[in-house]
């Protein structure tokens, strides 16, 4: 009966630090060549412990994560993509608004001076 040998554990070592990623991130780093003969175990130090990066030539090349990690920074994109849409459309709804058209033709045909004074006048209301 042959011997079953021990699936050997991965150790996953700090990234280096002249790393591209942001800092003060706690993460791990393996070579491209570990991650490719090591994949699950890779995988499940990502799923475990969080992101890994796989470096080539010891610089940082791709980054491991796992599902959770990935869809939270996904939908901090979304959140932030619906929050300026909704801003841009609020925006566009004012630039739409009766008078909105000669006020901008005003405020183009407006001089140096009277831009000056509405500017002023405008900064003493928000105040």
């Amino acid at each position: 009966m042959p011997r079953l040998r021990r699936p050997k554990r991965i150790v996953t070592k700090p990234a280096a630090s002249r790393s591209t990623r942001p800092r003060g991130t706690s993460s791990s780093s393996v070579t491209a060549t570990t991650a490719k003969n090591r994949f699950g175990q890779v995988l499940e130090s990502a799923m475990r412990d969080g992101p890994v990066f796989i470096t080539k030539n010891s610089r940082p090349q791709a980054v491991l994560l796992s599902v959770d990690a990935y869809t939270a920074l996904t939908e901090q994109d979304a959140q932030a993509l619906n929050q300026l849409t909704a801003e841009f459309d609020a925006m566009l709804l004012r630039m739409q608004a009766p008078g909105a058209r000669e006020a901008a033709q005003a405020a183009f045909d407006a001089s140096p001076a009277e831009l000056g004074e509405a500017a002023v006048a405008a900064a003493r209301k928000r105040a």
